[in-house]
């Protein structure tokens, strides 16, 4: 199951807008996905939900994409990521009911997700 990319998210200041334009530029089907405290909405391209949406989280940084690669052990990807001179940018996080993830970047910079599914 793991390293293997399995999400891709876009974290967006219009959240309204980027539903709308994505939905009519390829005819997503985009639903509310049940999330305490933020409105989440997961992406289906036709066979099952292949990422999601939500409003920036911080001000001042820009709306972007991010991608997400699955691990078995979030806590050993980490510790690799690590000693391989990756940084850890968000520590091990809760998705409840659904599983963990870290956010990083690799020793040039580049930023992605860690997802660690629940067993």
């Amino acid at each position: 199951m793991g390293n293997r990319f399995c999400h891709l998210e876009l974290t967006t200041h219009d959240l309204a807008g980027a539903r709308e334009f994505y939905r009519q530029m390829f005819e997503w089907e985009i639903q509310a996905f049940p999330n305490p405290g933020k409105p989440y909405f997961m992406i289906n391209t036709g066979q099952e939900p292949q990422g999601g949406m939500m409003d920036l989280p911080m001000p001042g940084v820009p709306t972007a994409w991010s991608v997400y690669v699955a691990v078995d052990d979030l806590d050993a990807a980490c510790a690799k990521l690590e000693r391989l001179g990756g940084k850890i940018m968000m520590s091990r996080t809760e998705v409840p009911g659904a599983g963990w993830f870290a956010f990083a970047s690799d020793p040039q910079g580049a930023y992605f997700g860690l997802w660690q599914n629940l067993a």
